[in-house]
């Protein structure tokens, strides 16, 4: 079993900057993509970006050059750092990974863009 949690949510001001946590723990072997999603209640879950296990990233266009995603392989963990943040970023965060073909996912962590 695969455990995923997310940490790091709270409430931030309007410009302001946030990171959030992964940490992956149970039985992990080999861990292949991970990523994160943000979701609005009554609206599907987005994608916001992606980091391979060599390191490569991906990022949805509303939030390249303000998001950043970083991964530490050696503790199974992997952070999000997000930067001028905006109201529309008010969202559910969630932590996705990838193992041997099957997916995992956090509870979940909140954030609050607010004036």
């Amino acid at each position: 079993q695969v455990q995923v949690v997310e940490s790091g949510g709270g409430l931030v001001q309007i410009g302001g900057s946030l990171r959030l946590s992964c940490a992956a723990s149970g039985s992990i072997f080999s861990i292949d993509a991970m990523g994160w999603y943000r979701q609005v209640p009554g609206r599907q879950r987005e994608w916001i970006g992606s980091i391979s296990s060599g390191g490569i990233t991906s990022y949805a266009e509303s939030v390249k050059g303000r998001f950043s995603i970083s991964r530490d392989n050696a503790k199974n963990k992997m952070g999000l750092q997000m930067n001028s943040l905006k109201p529309e970023d008010t969202a559910i965060y969630y932590c996705q990974l990838s193992q041997y073909g099957r997916g995992y996912w956090g509870q979940g962590t909140q954030v609050t863009v607010s004036s």
